[in-house]
């Protein structure tokens, strides 16, 4: 039961918020890339904005390592908490999900 509850929290994470996080990953990789380029000009002011594009680099990746793992936090108590509320109350979790299909079929209808 532990392992399902693990995959459920990683597949609850929103596609939108992986999509940013992938997204920003690659901009990163990208703005490494442009400074990587530039490190054969040796002219003052273009040593200084590398190295402070490389700080802020750094600190990014720090931000958005820790914005995953919070994530990843967030999507596991709410794939436990739906777990533990399917299991106490199993016919009320029924309803509604039927409730659910049947407003999602009635607006899918209707266009």
């Amino acid at each position: 039961m532990t392992a399902k509850k693990s995959n459920m929290a990683t597949e609850s994470v929103s596609p939108g918020a992986d999509q940013l996080v992938a997204e920003f990953k690659t901009l990163m990789a990208d703005a490494e890339a442009l400074i990587q380029a530039t490190e054969g000009h040796t002219d003052g002011a273009i040593k200084s904005i590398r190295s402070k594009a490389l700080e802020t680099i750094a600190g990014a990746k720090e931000s958005l390592s820790g914005i995953e793992g919070q994530l990843a936090d967030k999507a596991k108590a709410a794939a436990e908490s739906a777990d533990d509320f399917v299991h106490r109350n199993p016919w009320e979790a029924v309803g509604v999900a039927a409730g659910l299909g049947l407003l999602i079929g009635l607006f899918i209808r209707r266009h």
